[in-house]
């Protein structure tokens, strides 16, 4: 019994050491934003991320996690647990629409970035009751629907 239990865990051990491998894990861990565009669905929002203006002071996770050690890493995880079961259950979507908790670290993320000029806003007498990216949506990743990539998906090549 132990004999095959130790031979049951050993073998877990080495698929899971290998399957990391080959997915080289650790690229997920950091912050370069390529990383980020391995899924296609992706493909339009890295390359207006790219051409758009905030590319030269931001990276994906400046905007779309926490900032602190922890909550930067749980969100990372919570992430690609949701990546991984929509690649290997084939249910992935033609669009990724941000939830609300992701919602609220852009927005964190927003104001600290921007924090003199938000001031302003939160100071004033105006309503403080959007999302920063309610007005700017295309500051960050361009225009939506639009993708200038010469392999863009059209009813011809699907």
């Amino acid at each position: 019994m132990r004999l095959a239990l130790t031979i049951g865990i050993l073998a877990l051990i080495i698929v899971l050491g290998v399957g990391l491998y080959v997915t080289d894990f650790t690229a997920y861990l950091g912050n370069n934003p390529s990383t980020c565009n391995n899924c296609h669905v992706m493909d339009a929002v890295y390359e207006g991320w790219y051409h758009a203006g905030h590319k030269p002071w931001t990276t994906c996770n400046d905007c779309h996690t926490p900032h602190a050690f922890i909550p930067k890493y749980l969100v990372k995880a919570e992430s690609g647990y949701h990546h991984v079961t929509a690649f290997v259950f084939g249910e992935i979507p033609d669009a990724i629409r941000a939830k609300e908790s992701s919602r609220q670290i852009v927005q964190e993320n927003c104001i600290r970035c921007h924090e003199e000029t938000v001031a302003n806003i939160i100071d004033s007498e105006m309503a403080f009751d959007r999302y920063c990216y309610d007005c700017h949506c295309t500051s960050a990743h361009g225009e939506r629907g639009l993708s200038i990539l010469p392999y863009q998906h059209t009813e011809e090549n699907q």
